[in-house]
């Protein structure tokens, strides 16, 4: 953002890009800011769809060479870490993975003056992330080494398509966050599905110990969330963005 010293966003927000597509159309589309505020910077993760213009117009170097300009209105949203933080379990697939990067650098930073800061006050912090394929695990490497120097950060990496040689997790997300939520209980003595919270309570005095941050396709957002209304959930505990 070249004319902005600072361009200020809560981490988990998204953009809107702006362009004219080949018949002279304006074209818009939302995108989650893969990256927590920096100066006057931030990332977009950008999935290649085959026919689609936007994807493709980001990319291609002949339509947006290094140096060139795209138009883009924003932050929007209000899919961010409610404070103060709990435990949290984040859920992602595809490039629903661009918002939880934000997360992981707002809780986490790593450059600045507040390097080596835990803004979650040592609360416990699942990432599962679900792809078809290995290829397609985006910021691994991101990831892998923040759970190695934190111990409180759990990055479970899960295959819909595993290979044979995959060593790692394999299935759909919803196990996986199934699994931590019951293994959670067991370590607290909470016993499952929760007691219902009364529906005369102010929205404002719910508390919460634990919250799931949900981002990806339609059906996984559905089956995440139905798998932890069977534990009792409230959902305000389940805080999601959806997009097909």
């Amino acid at each position: 953002m070249d004319e902005l010293g600072s361009f200020p966003f809560a981490a988990g927000q998204f953009i809107s890009t702006v362009a004219e597509d080949h018949n002279g159309k304006q074209q818009t589309r939302a995108y989650s800011l893969a990256s927590a505020a920096s100066g006057n910077r931030f990332d977009l993760c950008v999935n290649r769809v085959e026919g689609g213009f936007f994807s493709n117009h980001l990319a291609d170097l002949t339509d947006l060479p290094p140096g060139g300009l795209i138009r883009i209105h924003g932050p929007h949203g209000h899919f961010t870490v409610r404070e103060p933080v709990s435990d949290s379990i984040f859920v992602a697939t595809g490039t629903g993975i661009a918002p939880m990067r934000g997360f992981t650098q707002r809780l986490f930073p790593e450059d600045g003056p507040d390097a080596g800061l835990d803004r979650s006050g040592g609360k416990d912090i699942w990432l599962v992330y679900g792809t078809r394929h290995e290829s397609e695990l985006y910021y691994r490497e991101h990831f892998e080494s923040l759970a190695a120097r934190r111990p409180n950060f759990h990055y479970l990496a899960t295959l819909s398509r595993a290979p044979e040689s995959w060593t790692g997790l394999r299935g759909y997300v919803q196990d996986h966050v199934a699994r931590i939520v019951e293994e959670r209980a067991a370590r607290m003595g909470q016993a499952l599905p929760l007691p219902p919270i009364d529906p005369a309570s102010p929205p404002a005095e719910l508390k919460f110990d634990i919250h799931a941050y949900i981002c990806g396709l339609n059906n996984m957002v559905a089956s995440v969330r139905e798998r932890l209304a069977g534990f009792g959930w409230h959902r305000k505990q389940i805080v999601f963005e959806r997009y097909d």
